[in-house]
């Protein structure tokens, strides 16, 4: 949202979380990190915030700065009433495929919290104990989807800067995984490694 404030945007995302809670409901927000990357798990985080959180920074996690992210992660965790973080790893995204990856990761983040409502960016179908609400570009829009954003975004990037120390030629700590010409030419030139994901390389690294 162009032109607005910092304290506008932060209102207009609580707004729209309030629409969903109901007498008494318990909100939950949704969403994943990892789903394009070359290498490294999927991560989904599940977050129920107070209906009176407002925290100000919260947004689309690709929004803000990763420091920013580090600091917003510890004041949503502080704040949060419940949250949860959920994990594929490549074995399990080559064997089933990257959106049901994606799907299972979110089951094992929402079955960490209890909500009634779970606001979900995009995915849907998950079978989960409470009413599903998919929202396309739902990190854009809903405070409680941004938030699990953040979270999920955090973890990851956490993760992948720890997978750097262990293999560090391809640039994970920069890169998080994504096929940026570094680590392409890393993967040409000395193949995969067991983080990998076998389905998504093929261009490549010859067979």
């Amino acid at each position: 949202m162009p032109g607005i404030s910092r304290s506008e945007r932060c209102a207009a995302l609580c707004a729209f979380d309030r629409q969903w809670r109901g007498e008494g409901l318990a909100v939950a927000g949704m969403d994943e990190a990892g789903r394009g990357p070359l290498a490294g798990p999927v991560v989904a985080a599940c977050v129920v915030m107070p209906p009176e959180s407002a925290i100000l920074w919260v947004d689309d996690s690709k929004k803000l700065s990763e420091t920013r992210r580090e600091k917003l992660y510890d004041e949503i965790c502080r704040e949060a009433m419940a949250w949860g973080v959920g994990m594929a790893d490549p074995e399990e995204i080559d064997r089933i495929n990257i959106l049901e990856a994606t799907r299972e990761a979110m089951r094992r983040a929402a079955a960490q919290v209890r909500a009634d409502v779970f606001l979900i960016d995009a995915v849907q179908g998950l079978g989960l104990a409470g009413r599903e609400v998919p929202i396309i570009r739902g990190d854009a829009s809903s405070y409680s989807i941004a938030a699990a954003s953040i979270l999920a975004k955090v973890t990851r990037d956490r993760m992948m800067r720890e997978l750097d120390s262990r293999h560090p030629a391809y640039g994970f700590a920069r890169n998080k995984g994504y096929g940026t010409a570094e680590h392409i030419r890393a993967l040409r030139e000395i193949g995969p490694c067991e983080i990998h994901r076998r389905s998504f390389i093929g261009h490549f690294v010859a067979p």
